[in-house]
């Protein structure tokens, strides 16, 4: 129970009626807030089809979306920076929606936790598409 941020992937199918839609219902009577971040708006927007823009705007009204500000764009550049030692390459945008959810103490709800390495990050994974 708790904050759930919910990431692109899962969002998307949540768009589609897959999978996630139904998980994503049961959240509140489990007592979970559901959340995104502004890096998952703007990556759904980016890619929404013309007739999913109504359920979009409908999505994100029930969610509650978490900021990105310089704590978090601090945590995302330091592990980008840990794992670029390593030899491992770590996308922005996951790296500031990870941040987003360590700072605001929230879970991570992905379909691609190994996006998601990160430590202090609590990553679940919903699988998604079919």
């Amino acid at each position: 129970m708790g904050l759930l941020l919910l990431d692109t992937t899962v969002l998307i199918d949540v768009l589609r009626g897959r999978p996630a839609a139904e998980r994503l219902l049961g959240l509140r009577r489990g007592g979970d807030v559901p959340a995104t971040s502004a890096i998952n708006v703007e990556e759904i927007v980016r890619g929404l089809r013309d007739s999913e823009q109504t359920t979009a705007d409908r999505l994100f009204s029930g969610l509650q979306v978490l900021p990105l500000g310089r704590y978090e764009a601090q945590l995302a550049g330091g592990w980008r920076r840990q794992f670029a030692a390593a030899g491992v390459t770590l996308h922005q945008a996951d790296c500031l929606i990870a941040a987003t959810a360590v700072q605001a103490g929230a879970r991570l709800a992905t379909g691609n936790p190994k996006d998601f390495p990160m430590s202090g990050l609590l990553a679940e994974h919903w699988p998604v598409g079919a």
